[in-house]
């Protein structure tokens, strides 16, 4: 961030006039130069929409009829709106399919590959402006625990796209651990606030983080770096979603679910849920002997489902039951997701 006169930090975002409609045929690399003064540690930021016009990925119809071709699994319902994660991995409501400024019966899908089409914009804009340049594309996302949207980064190309500090010491001495900001989606929202949603000004220039701004020949890991994978997600599926998902038990269901938990962890759900329903929760066991699977005692009239349903949330399966006198022992084995 650059330092203006008083020793403050200062960071510069500018929306410019002067864009057309974009369409399949429209050079949007041209137009950008056209309206910007780009200068070596510029970002530009574009939004995902305008990228998709230009590269062909409107069409008639509505998002239903869109939503199974762009959605890898759902992840919650509720009502009316569905969230998925679509195949680009990013969770979002319609999986990030768009009816707003488009023409009537039409849809916006999001790119192919944003990624790939931020490395392209920024080659095509160092070939028309020379400026050594970083690109961040955009989409609008809501938030797990928060009403309303901002902008995230979708695509990203010569930027870093996260700063970790892990590792170093704040000015109390304490270790930083896990502090990672998350660099492309502030700058995503910083370009939102300035660009507005009504104004037709769908890219904006940010100036003052040219720190984050990578040479020539390296585009960084972009924006697809910072999505977490399936298995590290601990909201991978949405509060009623995942009880009908462990319920159901399906083997293509776990992954969300993640690594298997240990067997402490097992053993401490299993007596929250049954303790509800005997006296007996003390008689719940688990031991191993021997290298072999473990095994469950759990009391007489347990509900089988609902324990196989809490295993399967826990990244374990139950192989056999079979009846003792102090009650029903299940053998279990932990999964791979």
């Amino acid at each position: 961030m650059t330092s203006g006169p008083t020793g403050v930090n200062r960071l510069d975002v500018t929306a410019p006039d002067g864009l057309p409609e974009i369409t399949a045929s429209s050079d949007l690399a041209s137009l950008i130069a056209a309206c910007t003064a780009l200068v070596d540690g510029d970002i530009v930021v574009v939004t995902s929409k305008v990228i998709s016009k230009a590269e062909g990925r409107v069409r008639t119809g509505n998002r239903e009829g869109a939503l199974a071709e762009e959605t890898q699994r759902v992840v919650a319902r509720r009502g009316p709106t569905t969230i998925v994660r679509n195949r680009l991995g990013l969770t979002m409501a319609a999986a990030g399919i768009d009816a707003s400024n488009v023409e009537a019966g039409s849809i916006v899908l999001l790119p192919l590959d944003p990624d790939a089409s931020a490395r392209a914009l920024r080659s095509r804009l160092h070939e028309l402006t020379g400026a050594e340049i970083g690109i961040v594309i955009t989409d609008t996302a809501g938030r797990a625990w928060r009403d309303g949207q901002t902008d995230i980064a979708v695509g990203a190309a010569g930027v870093r796209v996260s700063e970790d500090y892990a590792g170093l010491v704040d000015t109390h001495g304490n270790d930083l651990v896990v502090t990672m900001p998350a660099v492309a989606d502030e700058i995503a929202g910083a370009a939102d606030l300035v660009r507005g949603k009504l104004s037709g000004r769908p890219v904006a220039v940010v100036r003052g983080r040219a720190d984050l701004v990578l040479p020539l020949g390296d585009d960084g890991p972009g924006a697809s770096s910072l999505i977490r994978p399936e298995a590290a997600d601990l909201f991978g599926y949405g509060a009623r979603e995942a009880v009908i998902r462990a319920l159901a038990g399906r083997e293509e269901d776990r992954s969300p679910f993640g690594a298997p938990s240990s067997l402490d962890e097992l053993s401490a759900a299993l007596s929250r849920v049954l303790g509800g329903q005997t006296a007996y929760s003390s008689h719940l066991s688990l031991m191993s002997h021997d290298g072999s699977d473990p095994t469950i005692t759990l009391p007489a009239g347990t509900d089988e489902r609902v324990t196989a349903a809490i295993c399967f949330a826990h990244g374990w399966r139950v192989l056999a039951w079979a009846p003792e006198q102090s009650g029903v022992v299940a053998r279990v084995q932990p999964t791979t997701p």
